[in-house]
């Protein structure tokens, strides 16, 4: 389409090429297209079982700490407000809970509302709670003995209290520890100190908000002295903000680009597969990219750190099998022996479809590329996209973590192949982003461009289509190397509602 010289200026101003903005009106009309699944990646074909016994992948780990190669990176730009759904709720139904028995007629949400009731002292922010309702003559027993639950309701949601629908997951309390009420953001910092051990330098970025990240400083600035005494080492802590670049358009119901009552062009947040950007200019070595709502507190964080250590290890084994080869191959030429060798690193370790006459220009680009290893826990209910062998539109095999957006769950072969998953991907993922000569790719040029998700939403009473860039772990590492690894459930602990605040993972033990 063509786009107006008003347009072509907010576009510019944006940092977002009109063409690429093309592109998007053009993925919005066609709609969502979809990943055509092959089959599942379950334990023997494209699902790796480790032994945790391994020594040699722990002293791969501890080279790499050593020599300052590992950065945590954390997306934790993502709001709390769905974690406290249960909580908004109708005033009728803070009425009925008055009552110290549900009803045989109470339905979910009262059910939901007093589970909080009566779970409140177990959950980490109860402290907070009741100072900040003490800061305003609210006596927190008072208001439990009379039942008033939405004056708990509010003085933890809004801003007169603690405010938590506005803040990010990973600032809110989350476990109840010795030394305090720790957030998502405090314990990553432990995880990563207890991960590499005392005496080291720990390197965490995270993915934030412009408006929130004054408090992320503030909260690290709180914290450093205890965190660093407790596990005495040093901790390197850098921000950065999802790019206005990576906004996408959206169509209206007329199928054309939707706009406000001014007249601009209204562009959303792209996602998390806006991210890549940042990945991309953060240059690190070897990224452990984790969720900020998949902590837990120190006694319970043995398997996370079991396995963390476990995936770096046979990344850094696969990275130095593959530096080697490309050494070899720009030293030495097309030498047969090692072209044997790619061949066999690529199609026994890697699994690809790989030509035996693939012309060497060709073997080189399809070797260097950035690689990653990827944890992956038995399904058992919990969302999330789950890993399968996908050919791509040439008719070429990979591995490859896929949303349940990206299928077609009205086909009825491709509904029979996501039913037969045994694994789901909880974003715990090991990256190396340096080439052989140690440089850091471009990580722009890895990327499914096409593996967008487009979605019906409903805007002012209004029906349109927004699009989602190709997400963080999905298309935008589309054409990485990969490997997926079974970690234990254990592992895997998310924080979807505050409920699951409650599960025993979550709850406080006796140390590591």
């Amino acid at each position: 389409m063509s786009f107006s010289p008003a347009d072509i200026q907010q576009l510019t101003m944006l940092g977002i090429d009109p063409a690429r903005a093309n592109r998007q009106i053009e993925l919005l009309r066609a709609g969502q297209s979809w990943t055509r699944l092959e089959r599942p990646c379950v334990p023997g074909d494209g699902l790796l079982r480790l032994d945790e016994q391994t020594t040699l992948y722990g002293q791969r780990f501890a080279q790499a700490v050593a020599a300052g190669r590992l950065t945590r990176f954390v997306p934790a730009s993502g709001a709390a407000s769905r974690m406290f759904a249960p909580l908004h709720v109708g005033a009728e139904v803070f009425g009925a809970c008055r009552a110290e028995e549900a009803s045989v007629s109470a339905d979910e949400q009262e059910l939901a509302l007093r589970r909080f009731f009566d779970a409140l002292p177990q959950f980490a922010f109860y402290t907070d709670l009741t100072r900040a309702m003490a800061d305003d003559g609210v006596a927190i027993d008072t208001v439990i003995a009379v039942r008033d639950i939405a004056t708990l309701v509010r003085y933890l949601l809004e801003p007169c209290g603690l405010g938590y629908a506005e803040l990010p997951k990973g600032l809110l309390a989350f476990h109840a520890e010795v030394d305090g009420a720790r957030t998502p953001f405090v314990e990553h910092q432990a995880e990563a100190a207890l991960l590499c051990g005392s005496e080291s330098r720990m390197k965490l970025h995270f993915t934030v908000t412009p408006s929130h990240l004054p408090l992320f400083e503030a909260q690290r600035k709180a914290w450093q002295k205890q965190l660093d005494e407790t596990y005495g080492c040093q901790f390197e802590i850098s921000y950065s903000v999802q790019k206005l670049s990576t906004d996408t358009l959206a169509l209206g119901g007329d199928g054309q680009p939707l706009r406000d009552p001014a007249g601009a062009l209204v562009l959303r947040p792209g996602g998390h597969g806006s991210l890549i950007e940042n990945l991309n200019d953060l240059q690190g070595d070897i990224l452990l990219i984790r969720n900020i709502d998949n902590v837990v507190p120190d006694a319970q964080k043995g398997a996370n750190l079991t396995a963390t250590r476990l995936l770096t290890g046979l990344l850094l084994e696969l990275q130095e099998e593959q530096h080697g080869l490309l050494r070899s191959l720009h030293s030495e030429g097309d030498d047969l022996i090692i072209r044997d060798l790619c061949l066999s690193f690529l199609c026994d370790r890697l699994q690809l479809e790989v030509p035996f006459d693939l012309p060497l220009p060709e073997l080189i680009a399809l070797l260097d590329r950035p690689l990653r290893v990827c944890g992956m826990v038995p399904n058992s209910g919990e969302p999330g996209g789950g890993p399968f062998w996908v050919r791509d539109a040439e008719g070429r095999l990979s591995r490859q973590i896929v949303e349940g957006a990206q299928i077609d769950k009205n086909d009825p072969e491709q509904l029979a192949v996501l039913q037969q998953s045994t694994h789901f991907n909880p974003v715990d993922l090991v990256c190396g982003v340096r080439d052989w000569r140690g440089q850091p790719y471009d990580l722009s040029g890895f990327v499914d461009d096409d593996a967008v998700i487009v979605t019906e939403k409903s805007q002012r009473g209004e029906s349109v289509r927004v699009l989602e860039l190709p997400g963080l772990w999905n298309g935008a590492m589309a054409h990485w190397h990969t490997l997926f690894v079974e970690i234990p459930e254990a592992a895997f602990n998310p924080v979807k509602t505050l409920f699951d605040l409650l599960r025993p993972a979550h709850q406080r033990g006796t140390g590591v």
